[in-house]
């Protein structure tokens, strides 16, 4: 794990990381935002939370919810503030932004085989049911 702390820019619009997520603590609820991390995890073996100011929390619990469940480690956080301008007063402001890196672990592939495992057993007893109303 590491941590750092910097001044990060911002990626640009147009080239958006396709593993990444940005998290709103006003958008969506927790678990939406957990789902969707287990999607990235397994499709790109890793996944960034990303988030700004008061959701930061949001990718805090996020993260947590998905190591504390084995599905994920942890393999980067990095810490810094943006400006951003007001737009009631229009000043600069400074925001605190986290980025969290969660890698896929060795045991998310047993642990998500169960449930393709019960769908596939549901498919044979499927299958099964209809051999037998042929006969």
């Amino acid at each position: 794990m590491t941590t750092e702390t910097a001044v990060a820019p911002v990626t640009s619009p147009e080239h958006p990381k396709k593993n990444r997520i940005q998290v709103s603590n006003t958008k969506k609820p927790l678990f939406f935002y957990v789902n969707l991390a287990k999607r990235y995890i397994q499709q790109h073996d890793e996944v960034e939370l990303s988030a700004l100011g008061m959701a930061i929390t949001t990718v805090v619990t996020v993260a947590e919810i998905l190591k504390n469940n084995g599905l994920a480690v942890e393999k980067k956080v990095v810490t810094s503030t943006i400006g951003m301008k007001d737009e009631t007063r229009g000043r600069l402001i400074q925001k605190a932004r986290i980025e969290i890196v969660l890698g896929k672990t060795e045991k998310y592939a047993s642990m998500s085989s169960p449930t393709s495992a019960s769908q596939a057993r549901e498919k044979e007893a499927v299958a099964n049911n209809n051999e037998e109303k042929k006969q």
